[in-house]
């Protein structure tokens, strides 16, 4: 369904370019609350399987005393390290995915605890970047859907057909 969208949402995006970004912000900010309790994440795992992460110095060192290796060995199994010192996970998808289960659920990522940041500032911005997830998260499909409706997009586009 979102591959038949692709139209639509570049019609959206577009659109969205002519509405306050503040309101917009809030619009998304309320249904983001609404959406992300109906979705349990653990059931789908479609980001683990997608997304390149970035870890910080502070998370390898917590996942890593949760699986009980040391931080060396953390980074040498699954980190890549940049030229500039930036950590990232080494495989797509996810070393610590199992099915559609994160097996360090609970010292995830900030970056995995955060996805799909529906919850930050400066949406319109980051419009983009949030269609290209689009397909692959149930959370953001839902909000962009709705949010057309909300927007007045659907209608007028409903109108011109």
């Amino acid at each position: 369904m979102a591959a038949s969208k692709e139209e639509e949402n570049d019609a959206f995006r577009a659109f969205l370019n002519y509405k306050d970004g503040a309101a917009l912000d809030q619009m998304v900010f309320s249904l983001n609350d609404v959406v992300t309790p109906q979705i349990d994440c653990t059931k789908c795992g479609a980001c683990c399987k997608m997304l390149m992460i970035n870890v910080t110095p502070a998370e390898a060192e917590t996942v890593s005393a949760h699986l009980k290796i040391s931080t060396g060995e953390f980074k040498e199994k699954y980190i890549e390290e940049s030229l500039q010192g930036q950590l990232i996970m080494s495989a797509i998808p996810c070393h610590f995915l199992n099915e559609k289960i994160c097996t360090v659920y609970e010292h995830r990522f900030s970056e995995c605890r955060e996805f799909p940041h529906l919850h930050r500032e400066n949406f319109k911005d980051r419009l983009f970047g949030t269609l290209i997830h689009y397909a692959m998260c149930p959370i953001i499909f839902n909000v962009i859907e709705e949010l057309k409706w909300r927007t007045g997009f659907k209608t007028m586009t409903i109108e011109q057909t």
